[in-house]
């Protein structure tokens, strides 16, 4: 993540010198904390809550197995380190925060006294590594099912089937696990009634249409008011992060398009940002404008899907039918360019699979001339509609410290008036030279939220247009050797460069030593990788933040007191995928 010069690290070592094992110097330049973990727990907290200005959000948690990496000089023997991204939007700027364990289960206090977003972070450090968070509310099983056994992303854990013995499962097996997706109130901390009423429990989901795809949420009702919501998933976990730590660098593309699988060449981005930091490779200016116009292409085609799909939620039918409609004309671009529709897995490590193609200009034109009237349409049917108004206007609403509390970013935090875009306030990919706008709402609720991604439409078309009148000539690559190949002549007459050929497309490049943590404005929210390198031809970690996991996580503060069908509506303003939330 990038960072610019502050004071915030000398006070942090002021105030906490005697807890700092280490200040690292991490290759994304943000500033990087080891913390002893009997005092960084109060670090953070003032972190959060005394420092000018305060770091608000806890962007992400996550947590390393160290035990297969060689140690670090200056840091004592550790097994586990567990990994806090905090920003500052005020500061613009990010701090990263390390708690090494010791220990095969090791345990931590947890921080959800004063970060709720903590929770579900929390849960999945311990779901995935054993680590266990003293203090937390429920700490249990939320990826995996409650009966899985062992913890997936500890090195010891199979990272293939191969490497597992046959599948089976016998009927008292079966008799099990369906006994154990059995709802308990009480095993939630939820009553089953008060004195003189009982409390019903309404599963929504797995098999709901609103909840777009598989995702239960156990609601306890008094009548049709929401005493609680319960989120249940990890129906969608495919181990994303656990296949990054075998696959290549390069072979590991393809799967980072089936994240948010709405969002196409959009989830390659982060990850090729944050490989090529590693290596050290920049990527010509004609490689980052057809990113760019890839990038803002898919982001249109999200945004048609989701308002077709909001819309059929609050109970309108056609409006879908048109938005999809809309998106084949983007396909129709998207396809003629990548030879792909929804997952190209089109970039690539130092630039783009080929060249943009003839006649992708007239396309892009066309399309151009084709979408805004529609737009206007969309707001005149949808928007000004009388009974969209009423099913969405004040419903689901969140003030901008409650979206720092929970980590929401994206349209969902500017929908609460807070003007915050990466590609704006920290520009990648040469986004600097692009002209467009921030939209911003006011009052944070399902109808702002829309207003916000109808308008961001319109801006991408803005960017596109600029894409397409100022396209720059040169490669589609960079002419480095780890993305590369070397020319045949090359290879024919030059042993020195053969072997290094044979060994970078045979077993993948080599990435060196090191970490970064490398984030895009996405179609859902601020969308991320995390990579550390031992220097090999895999990362040693993955690990994918996604904007769906925190916004998700929110829905049961926002929707307590509402009716059902309120929540259905905000499920539909919030744009989440499942293989997003779960990856």
């Amino acid at each position: 993540m990038i960072t610019s010069a502050t004071d915030s690290a000398d006070k942090l070592m002021e105030r906490f010198g005697g807890s700092v094992l280490k200040k690292q110097q991490a290759q994304d330049g943000t500033p990087t904390f080891w913390l002893h973990a009997d005092s960084f727990k109060d670090a953070l907290r003032y972190l959060k809550e005394q420092a000018e200005p305060p770091y608000s959000m806890l962007y992400d948690l996550t947590a390393l197995d160290e035990r297969r990496r060689k140690k670090e000089d200056g840091i004592p023997s550790y097994d586990f380190t567990v990994v806090y991204h905090l920003m500052s939007f005020e500061r613009n700027e990010d701090l990263r925060i390390k708690v090494p364990l010791n220990g095969e289960y090791p345990a931590l206090d947890s921080i959800t006294s004063f970060w709720p977003a903590a929770d579900w972070y929390e849960r999945e450090i311990w779901d995935m590594f054993g680590i266990t968070f003293t203090g937390h509310p429920s700490l249990r099983r939320i990826l995996m099912p409650r009966s899985w056994k062992g913890h997936p992303l500890r090195k010891e854990h199979p990272a293939r089937a191969t490497e597992m013995g046959p599948f089976t499962m016998p009927l008292e097996d079966i008799i099990r696990e369906e006994e154990a997706l059995r709802f308990r109130p009480s095993d939630f901390g939820l009553s089953e009634g008060l004195e003189d009423t009982d409390f019903m429990f309404l599963n929504l989901g797995p098999q709901h249409p609103g909840t777009h795809g598989l995702l239960r949420i156990a609601l306890q009702l008094d009548g049709e008011e929401i005493v609680d919501a319960i989120p249940e998933i990890g129906f969608h976990h495919r181990g994303a992060e656990k296949m990054g730590e075998r696959q290549t660098w390069h072979t590991y593309i393809p799967y980072t398009d089936r994240i948010d699988y709405l969002g196409g060449v959009m989830n390659n981005l982060p990850y090729v940002l944050a490989v090529e930091k590693l290596a050290g490779i920049t990527v010509p200016d004609r490689v980052n404008v057809i990113r760019i116009l890839l990038c803002e292409l898919f982001r249109a085609a999200n945004h048609l899907v989701w308002l077709g799909t909001f819309v059929t939620d609050v109970g309108a039918m056609s409006p879908v039918f048109f938005t999809f409609n809309d998106r084949e004309h983007i396909f129709e671009i998207i396809t003629a360019i990548t030879g792909g529709r929804m997952h190209p897995s089109w970039f690539r490590i130092g630039g783009v699979a080929q060249d943009l193609p003839a006649g992708w200009d007239t396309l892009v034109r066309r399309f151009l001339a084709y979408l805004p009237p529609r737009l206007k349409e969309y707001h005149t049917l949808i928007m000004g509609n009388s009974i969209f108004k009423a099913r969405t206007k004040g419903v689901g609403a969140y003030t901008v410290k409650d979206a720092m509390n929970w980590g929401v970013t994206g349209p969902g935090l500017r929908a609460c008036g807070y003007e915050w875009d990466l590609r704006k306030k920290r520009p990648y990919s040469g986004y600097d030279a692009f002209d467009f706008d921030i939209p911003t709402a006011s009052k944070g609720d399902c109808y702002d939220r829309a207003v916000v991604r109808l308008e961001e439409i319109r801006q991408s078309l803005k960017i596109i247009e600029q894409c397409l009148n100022n396209m720059p000539e040169g490669p589609y690559k960079a002419d480095h050797p780890l993305t590369t190949p070397p020319s045949k002549e090359r290879t024919l007459k030059d042993i020195d460069t053969l072997i290094p050929h044979f060994l970078g497309v045979g077993w993948g490049p080599v990435i060196p030593k090191g970490e970064v943590c490398v984030p895009i404005e996405a179609n859902k929210g601020l969308n991320s990788y995390y990579l550390v390198s031992e220097g090999d031809i895999h990362a040693y970690r993955v690990r994918i933040r996604t904007p769906s996991f925190p916004h998700l996580q929110m829905v049961p503060a926002i929707t307590r007191g509402l009716l059902v069908p309120d929540l259905l509506a905000i499920l539909g303003s919030i744009d989440y995928v499942l293989a997003d939330l779960d990856r």
